[in-house]
């Protein structure tokens, strides 16, 4: 990306991990339009923004096609975040995910395709996978069998990307998250534990027996990933999985949440059954050999990210 002549729009940009982006692209100097309905994002997100002259914020909703058209003029490269993220959602209403994941992405691509923008970066998840055989699991493994409508929303994303790639020539970067953890986080098991313990300092319900084992990595090393692949693959169509290189337990993760408030004597209490919810995905743990390949690891262990977390919700809640 030319910082002197790109002009990027950045769907969900008010939200987690769009807002920690938008902070990234702002610092490198770039000119960003962020298009977001605020149904979950934030604008104090985006306060640090909101001065620079390189910054424009559109309140629109991707299930508008005439906005989403309006706003995709004059751009260069789009960074698609927005979506909705709560995959436990799915169990209880299964049409959340097929509208504001899959059809707001077709209606995004169609106004890439009108407005003759080749260029697409897309945050996936690691719940494409399903329950995966192998673990760590690379890029490759397939069948992609999701076992939530949040992970069939999101390959299904990534198959309408990939498909409008080879169709219409559109370059796209797909990135597969583990569990993305940091300041600003609105949902998740570290937020639930806090929230949790502030009602009741005595007693810590976690979802299914606590032996979940899953990847964690903070959101500053997730986003400094996804702008050092857009700079060093140029690919049609280029897929890689961000995460840590280890994994936590539920379990674990209550006790570091209990210990940075400062609490003792917590009595841990369990819904049972290996997996939180329907959905569940139990153990997860990325390959991260395609970007190790172009230079890049993570610095922080699971351990470290969720700490990190932990106080700055503490600290800005």
């Amino acid at each position: 990306m030319d910082k002197d002549t790109e002009k990027i729009l950045l769907t969900g940009g008010a939200g987690f991990i769009g807002s920690h982006l938008l902070d990234r692209l702002r610092d490198k100097g770039y000119e960003v339009t962020v298009f977001d309905n605020l149904s979950s994002g934030k604008l104090e997100f985006l306060e640090p923004s909101l001065k620079n002259p390189g910054f424009k914020l559109i309140e629109g909703d991707l299930l508008d096609t005439k906005a989403i058209n309006k706003a995709c003029k004059g751009v260069d490269f789009v960074f698609h975040v927005a979506a909705n993220p709560d995959v436990k959602l799915g169990a209880s209403d299964t049409s959340v995910h097929f509208e504001q994941n899959i059809l707001a992405t077709y209606n995004l691509l169609e106004a890439l395709r009108l407005n003759g923008i080749k260029k697409l970066a897309f945050t996936s998840t690691s719940t494409v996978y399903g329950d995966a055989k192998v673990i760590p699991t690379p890029e490759s493994y397939g069948p992609l069998i999701p076992i939530s409508l949040y992970g069939a929303s999101k390959l299904a994303c990534e198959a309408l990307i990939t498909s409008y790639s080879h169709t219409f020539d559109l370059q796209a970067w797909i990135f597969r998250f583990a569990n993305i953890v940091g300041a600003r986080s609105t949902h998740g098991i570290i937020f639930d534990f806090i929230q949790k313990l502030r009602k009741n300092p005595k007693k810590l319900e976690i979802l299914g027996d606590g032996k979940q084992e899953k990847s964690y990595l903070h959101v500053s090393e997730c986003v400094a990933s996804i702008l050092f692949a857009i700079e060093k693959s140029n690919g049609a169509v280029n897929i890689f999985n961000i995460g840590s290189e280890d994994t936590i337990s539920a379990s674990e993760i209550g006790k570091i949440v209990v210990e940075e408030m400062g609490l003792s004597d917590v009595k841990f209490t369990y819904t049972g059954g290996s997996r939180g919810w329907k959905g569940d995905v139990p153990k997860m743990r990325l390959g991260l050999e395609k970007l190790k390949q172009i230079g890049w690891k993570p610095e922080y262990t699971s351990e470290r990210s969720i700490r990190e977390t932990v106080n700055s919700l503490l600290k800005n809640n």
